[in-house]
């Protein structure tokens, strides 16, 4: 496993990290707690350092699953790794609204640490506001206060609609409210790229790239044929979209080759080939996935003619989750 420095925050982070929406629902097929904590050891004795995690991974009964599977996995083991994790969404609490204020991160905080099984959280991200509406002033005192007492160490933007959001992220980062943000970055999906190099160059932001697999597609394994789980994410896309999709998979398996050996390695090795990019977000549900997604680290770079047949095969960007 590589390391890289996580922009301004100083934090020392594996270039492969852990991402546990899996953890919490069914949104992926869902993965049951045992193997979940099973999976979390193994990418720790793999070299990530770094596991993000959100209330919002839970139930429409339960907040926070994934949160607790992640404590129970790290207990005795929190000196070893970072966290972060995410606020302003839960499922169970005023309908799924966004909640993005000065009682809510407070509040919030205090529910992830106690299911974390932790005292502080590494980075807190904004969980994906959809308009600079959402947002209400008094969250910053809330944010200074989790920050003053030592429960938060950075702040983070994790953005989600990025059209309507981008700027938002841009004035925080200018403003020095942020220290991170996560972005959706995959071989089908590159509209965070000049947000990326601007912030990263210019205000040495972290970034945290996440979809790098954009949803399972560039795992390989789906076909025009698939059929998808009732209630899974992919389920939504018609006949059409799923074969727009498969057809642009194919086009990048031109980047397989002699040490990399897989259409999801050359996927996580093509976003951390890409300016900016401080860690790269697997999703991965066993070890075996895991051990695939770590190699991705240690491949050679691609070439920059590959980069630049990549750039161009693209057409458009396919929409995130």
């Amino acid at each position: 496993m590589k390391y890289r420095t996580l922009g301004r925050t100083g934090l020392e982070l594996s270039e492969i990290s852990l991402g546990t929406w899996a953890f919490g629902n069914n949104v992926y097929g869902g993965v049951a707690e045992k193997d979940g904590i099973k999976t979390i050891n193994a990418g720790i004795d793999l070299g990530i350092n770094i596991f993000d995690t959100a209330p919002q991974y839970g139930t429409d009964k339960q907040d926070g699953v994934a949160e607790i599977v992640l404590g129970k996995a790290l207990k005795g083991k929190r000196d070893k790794v970072h966290i972060s994790s995410k606020f302003g969404r839960n499922p169970c609490i005023e309908g799924g609204r966004s909640l993005f204020y000065k009682s809510r991160v407070i509040d919030s905080v205090e529910e992830s640490l106690k299911r974390l099984q932790t005292d502080y959280i590494d980075v807190l991200f904004f969980h994906s506001p959809f308009s600079s509406d959402e947002i209400h002033d008094d969250v910053w005192e809330g944010i200074e206060q989790v920050k003053k007492q030592g429960k938060v160490r950075f702040i983070g933007h994790s953005i989600s609609m990025f059209n309507q959001t981008e700027n938002m992220a841009r004035e925080w980062a200018k403003e020095g409210k942020i220290d991170v943000v996560q972005v959706v970055l995959s071989l089908m999906n590159r509209e965070a790229q000049q947000l990326v190099n601007t912030l990263s160059k210019e205000l040495n932001i972290g970034v945290f790239a996440r979809e790098c697999l954009a949803n399972g597609f560039l795992s390989g394994t789906i076909t025009k044929n698939t059929v998808f789980e009732k209630n899974t994410l992919n389920a939504r896309y018609s006949k059409t979209a799923l074969a727009d999709r498969v057809d642009q998979v194919e086009a990048f398996k031109f980047l397989i080759r002699d040490d990399i050996t897989n259409m999801p390695q050359a996927a996580l090795k093509w976003v951390l080939d890409q300016e900016g990019i401080s860690t790269v977000l697997s999703g991965a549900k066993n070890s075996y996935e895991l051990e695939g997604a770590v190699s991705a680290s240690t491949a050679k770079s691609f070439t920059a003619d590959e980069l630049k047949l990549a750039k161009t095969l693209l057409k458009k960007d396919f929409e995130a989750a």
